[in-house]
Order: structure tokens, then C-alpha cells, then sequence
């Protein structure tokens, strides 16, 4: 007679396992489809493949953590393995995309509504949210008395954050005419995060006079105020799950800092705990993927070399105090022949992917080539780097749809799909600004070099 392991001693050798190799054991007898069908390993698989926070699992809706992961992977296999004929394509002209975001998005499934919501800023200075299913107009702010320069989404919530040239921060739901919440700064502003940390929903704004303004959501409750530069914040990076926040300047007499997150959401009274790093110059900042604590700066030396560094931040507990401190693991420049790039991302498995001229290069983080992909014509325009999925778009309007290999395997970035726009008389001469996704549908803007954008949205077939 066979040994039966007990259910907590089968349960830990499962938690090992993947998706696929959890529901072939399922198959084995009773007892292990009993074990196999654990919600709580099935929530540990969704949160290992998709970083779920705490903060995320709470907003989740009730359905099974199995069913959640089941067809959050079948999505993602659709998306990974679609062609262009696969996809729906829906376009708005008339000057609109010239800010785009998700309000909503199809990445987890919840008992709220899951059709991709974009929002999108137009010329005429109104805020628009559009069904990229059906691209139609879902909702529309009314004329905006000066216009709007910055847009964040907080999809959890089902918020739209606008910044205008009045410096006015408003708050809308996408449903009702009026914003739920204004609030005017002193100072002009040029980075916005919205996130949800633990303690709630949080908006972070950095002004031209290096203050960082912490904001309760929806309701623009001011929390704190701090002064992390005597320079303007023109770069603010939340961490994946929101412990740290990285701040830099584009002046060349400051150092980037990191702030634990925690400290920004005290009173203004109290003293937020950050740690500057040791260079200057630094053009971008991206944090890995499900590592909390790791970050990767592209950096500019003697005005012409560009590199990337890489650290890993630390905390250590005393009995009265917090130290941050900060380890350098990696760093490399760039080879001579590499044109600077613009845009850059980073994946949990160590490797950088950023667009040079039309090509898209693939370093560890220590500097080692790994790839140097060809898919696209003419210069690369903008990246979208996510944990799943890259989108790089070029300037002839073509976009390219690469997927991460899971576990870092070879050949690490594999292409997908390729989707050129047809050119017509509104898009001679375009480049493509911007484009983003979610697991069904992809968002994208043609802009002309002069005065006119196209919002073009594909959403997968069948969904």
C-alpha cells in the first residue's frame, strides 16, 4: 500500500510547481486533486507570474484563484501566439491620444467590469475615455478651461489623474461630468504616479522647485510635502508592490534618491528616510520585475557615453531607527557603435532591453549582448516594457509585439507579431508616440509631424 503524505507536506512540495504541472497532478488520485486544488497555491501561482501585491489580492474579486489563473494564462498564450488578422482594428482621428492610459484594463480578472477602458487626451482640451473593443466614446470631460499636460490612471480604482498648464490636479471617474477632486499647485509640475501602496490609493506629484506632494486618492488629501531636490522632479518610479520611490532631476548637480515609501505617507512633520546614489546624469530608471528591491539607472558620462548601473536597496532595523542603504551588483557603457537610446526596461531575469536606431538590443545587466533584434525598418520611436510583453514602435508607423521567455530561457525575447499601419493622407509622414496593452487589446498613436494624431486600438478576436 502507497505512503500518503500529509496535506501540508504535499501542499509545500506543490508550491513548487507550475501551472501545468499542478494540474497534471490533479489527475494522480483524490487526495492530491484535493491538495492540487488549493486556492491558496493557486493564488501563490497568479502572484509569482503576475506580481500581485497584498494590496493587489485585496481589490481581486471572489472568484477561484484557479479559474483567475487559468484564464488569465490562456490570454496571455492568445496574445503571444496572434497575428495581425487575428486582431480587430478600430481608429479615431482628429487630434486625440495625445496623452493615453489605461482606465481599465483585461489583466486580472475581478467581479468588476474587465473591458479595456483607454483614456486619451485631445487637442481640443478634453479628456476622453474610449472602448477599445467597440471605439466608441465610453465618457467625455467637458471643454477644460486651460490644457491638459499630464494623464495617470489608476486602473484599481478607475481613476483618471489630469495635470493642466494652470497647474491644476484633478481627479475623474470616467462617469460623471465634474471631477471628483481639484487641487491647484503652487509650482509647475512635471511627474505623476499613481499607485496603491499599503496603505491605500496614493497619488505622488514632483514640481519644478524639487518638493514631492503625497495626496490620499480619490480625494486629493494632501498627506505630505517633501523636499527631495533644490531642482525640479522630472522622473518619479514606483517599486513593483510600492515600498520605494525613486526621484530624479535631469540637473546635472543632483543625485537620484530612493524614499521608503512608508515615510512619504506620514505626516509632514516627520522625516522621510531616502538614500542619494553615488552619480550624476542619470536619464531613466526602471525596477525589475518581481525583485522588489533592485533598480537599473541609464546614466549619461562625459556628455557622450551612455551605460546602465544596478543596485539593490537595503533596509536594516534598529531598535530606535530605519538605515537604507544602497549596493551597487552591475554597471557597463555602451559600446561606441550603440547610438544612445531614449527608452529602455528591464525583466526579472537581469536583461536590459532598449531601441537604437531600428534596432532593439538585448545586455545583461553587466553588459553582455545577448541579442540584437531587426524587426523594424526605421528608427525605433518608444518602448512598452512590461513582465510579459515588449512593444517597440518605429517611425514609418510599424509596431512589433515581442514576449519575455519565461525563466530567462533562450531566445530570451521572442517576436510575436508585427502590425504596419496602412499610410493614408492623415498619417503620411507619422511617427508613433506612444503604444500600450494589456492582455486583448494593444493602444497606439499615430501622430503627424505637424498637427494631426490617429488613436488606433486592435483588440483580439473572440474576447
Amino acid at each position: 500500500m502507497a505512503v500518503q503524505l500529509p496535506h501540508l507536506p504535499m501542499a509545500r512540495i506543490f508550491s513548487f510547481l507550475d501551472g501545468f504541472s499542478l494540474l497534471q497532478a490533479s489527475q494522480v488520485n483524490k487526495h492530491w486533486r484535493m491538495v492540487a486544488n488549493s486556492d491558496h497555491l493557486w493564488k501563490t501561482l497568479c502572484v509569482r507570474r503576475w506580481h500581485l501585491c497584498k494590496c493587489d489580492c485585496e481589490w481581486l474579486g471572489s472568484q477561484p484563484w484557479k479559474q483567475v489563473f487559468l484564464q488569465m494564462n490562456r490570454r496571455e498564450r492568445r496574445m503571444a501566439h496572434a497575428r495581425p488578422e487575428d486582431f480587430v482594428c478600430k481608429e479615431v482621428t482628429g487630434n486625440v491620444g495625445i496623452g493615453t492610459a489605461y482606465l481599465t484594463r483585461n489583466d486580472l480578472t475581478t467581479d468588476r467590469p474587465s473591458r479595456p477602458i483607454v483614456c486619451a487626451v485631445s487637442s481640443f482640451d478634453k479628456l476622453y475615455a474610449w472602448d477599445v473593443q467597440k471605439g466608441d466614446i465610453f465618457w467625455s470631460s467637458p471643454v477644460q478651461d486651460s490644457s491638459i499636460t499630464n494623464l495617470v490612471t489608476l486602473p484599481d480604482l478607475c481613476v483618471a489623474v489630469t495635470m493642466d498648464m494652470e497647474r491644476t490636479i484633478k481627479v475623474w471617474d470616467c462617469l460623471r461630468e465634474d471631477a471628483l477632486s481639484e487641487f491647484f499647485m503652487p509650482y509647475d509640475c512635471f511627474s505623476l504616479i499613481a499607485f496603491l501602496s499599503a496603505r491605500g490609493p496614493v497619488l505622488m506629484v514632483g514640481d519644478s522647485t524639487g518638493d514631492i506632494y503625497t495626496f490620499k486618492m480619490p480625494s486629493l488629501t494632501e498627506i505630505s510635502r517633501t523636499k527631495a531636490f533644490q531642482f525640479s522632479v522630472d522622473i518619479l518610479r514606483c517599486s513593483p508592490c510600492g515600498k520605494w520611490v525613486f526621484v530624479c532631476g535631469t540637473q546635472q548637480c543632483s543625485f537620484p534618491k530612493v524614499f521608503l515609501t512608508e515615510c512619504l505617507l506620514k505626516p509632514p512633520d516627520s522625516t522621510p528616510l531616502s538614500f542619494s546614489l553615488p552619480f550624476l546624469s542619470c536619464l531613466g530608471a526602471s525596477w525589475t520585475p518581481r525583485r522588489e528591491n533592485r533598480i537599473t539607472l541609464m546614466f549619461r558620462r562625459d556628455s557622450k557615453k551612455m551605460g546602465f548601473m544596478t543596485f539593490d536597496l537595503t533596509t536594516q532595523k534598529t531598535e530606535d531607527k530605519t538605515v537604507i542603504g544602497a549596493q551597487q551588483i552591475a554597471n557597463f557603457l555602451l559600446p561606441d557603435h550603440i547610438e544612445n537610446p531614449s527608452w529602455m526596461g528591464v525583466n526579472e531575469a537581469d536583461m536590459i532591453v532598449f531601441g537604437s536606431g531600428p534596432y532593439l538590443f538585448l545586455f545583461t545587466i553587466g553588459g553582455l549582448l545577448l541579442r540584437q533584434l531587426e524587426d523594424h525598418q526605421t528608427a525605433i520611436r518608444s518602448l512598452w516594457v512590461d513582465p510579459i510583453r515588449v512593444l517597440s514602435t518605429a517611425t514609418d508607423g510599424s509596431l512589433h509585439v515581442y514576449v519575455w521567455e519565461e525563466g530567462g530561457r533562450y531566445p530570451y525575447l521572442r517576436s510575436c507579431c508585427h502590425l504596419k499601419h496602412e499610410e493614408t493622407e492623415q498619417t503620411l509622414g507619422c511617427y508613433v508616440s506612444n503604444a500600450i496593452c494589456d492582455n486583448v487589446s494593444i493602444v497606439r498613436v499615430l501622430s503627424r509631424i505637424r498637427n494631426s494624431s490617429i488613436l488606433v486600438m486592435y483588440t483580439l478576436k473572440g474576447n
